[in-house]
């Protein structure tokens, strides 16, 4: 009789273990909290960049959810959520627009309509919210303009071939940097020309290589800082940046002519560890507060949303992101081997 008890009891000890083991793994994630915190695990949310730390602070003050940083890339989140696809580790990616229908395409995500869904433009969603932009930038002109010296400050695609401007103007390498490439469709939009029709684009970049184009293959803000590059054809929040947050003698120009915007999109992972705080967060994302908080990181709100007067004056006036377009991201991203040969051979071969 004592055997049995014995055994009972030992099973009753391994089920409350079991039990208890089950309850930490949906509130801990390693070594990103403690045993009885919340989480949504985000993947590419470093802190640093576009307000996410303080959107953090104030999304675990509402919620009582963390969200820890992490510092993967685009590409580096998507390899993280295919390895990961049998057993999900993040409930939340965020990345460049061209990787959510790449996501998709894997079945990676799974749809999720926030509240504020039927606000973002449809250009910038995917129709059942498997992903979604929740912010954007500007491919712009960022000048230095202590470097240029007497050198007016160009405020034009057609600017960029003049002769004062030779060996000053740089963008980084289309063929190994995404914003590189959107750099070209801009200029190929700006000339006349689309996503089937790259021939103003090639003659535009074709002449603008003869006034000797810097292109770095990584981030190059320490050059234009420097005055290496005088004017770097990039995204404009990295002008807003070195402007305000280093104090550079920085100008920040869209061309006359137009220019791209640069989404930034977040989906729901599939079979997400925390689900219900990884939606809770895509809905404080989105809503009017962290819309402000993105503004604050110079990044420009998907959402029409009402920001401060202290924080929009550090923006070019909104007149001026009317020329800014959107295109077909998933078409952009399909046509892009064509113009790297095209670039290849036709641009950049000396």
């Amino acid at each position: 009789m004592l055997k049995k008890v014995n055994i009972l009891l030992a099973i009753s000890a391994l089920t409350v273990g079991l039990i208890g083991c089950n309850t930490i793994s949906t509130t801990t994630s390693g070594s990103a909290g403690s045993n009885t915190e919340k989480l949504a695990i985000a993947y590419n949310n470093p802190d640093e960049w576009a307000n996410f730390g303080t959107i953090h602070k104030q999304f675990k003050e509402q919620t009582g959810i963390k969200v820890p940083n992490d510092n993967k890339n685009s590409g580096q989140a998507m390899t993280a959520l295919i390895a990961e696809k049998a057993n999900p580790v993040a409930d939340v990616v965020y990345y460049g627009i061209v990787f959510g229908s790449q996501a998709m395409q894997k079945d990676l995500v799974e749809g999720y309509k926030p509240a504020k869904f039927n606000e973002i433009p449809d250009s910038l969603k995917e129709p059942d919210g498997k992903w979604m932009a929740i912010h954007y930038g500007a491919i712009s002109f960022i000048v230095n303009k202590e470097a240029l010296g007497n050198t007016p400050v160009p405020q034009s695609w057609a600017d960029l071939l003049k002769p004062e401007y030779k060996g000053k103007v740089g963008f980084l390498d289309p063929t190994s940097a995404a914003v590189g490439y959107s750099v070209t469709v801009a200029a190929n939009m700006a000339m006349g020309g689309t996503l089937d029709n790259w021939e103003p684009g090639i003659e535009y970049l074709q002449k603008l290589e003869k006034n000797d184009v810097i292109h770095p293959k990584a981030t190059a803000n320490a050059k234009v800082m420097k005055g290496e590059i005088p004017i770097l054809i990039d995204a404009d929040f990295n002008g807003y940046k070195m402007k305000y947050d280093e104090n550079a003698p920085i100008e920040v120009v869209i061309p006359k002519e137009g220019s791209l915007k640069v989404p930034y999109t977040v989906s729901l992972v599939k079979n997400a560890p925390h689900k219900e705080a990884g939606k809770q967060y895509i809905d404080f994302m989105l809503s009017d507060e962290g819309q402000k908080l993105f503004a604050e990181g110079y990044v420009r709100p998907i959402r029409s949303v009402d920001i401060s007067e202290e924080v929009k004056k550090k923006f070019l006036p909104d007149s001026e992101y009317e020329r800014v377009k959107a295109v077909d991201y998933n078409k952009m991203n399909e046509v892009q081997n064509g113009f790297i040969e095209r670039w290849k051979s036709q641009v950049s071969a000396k």
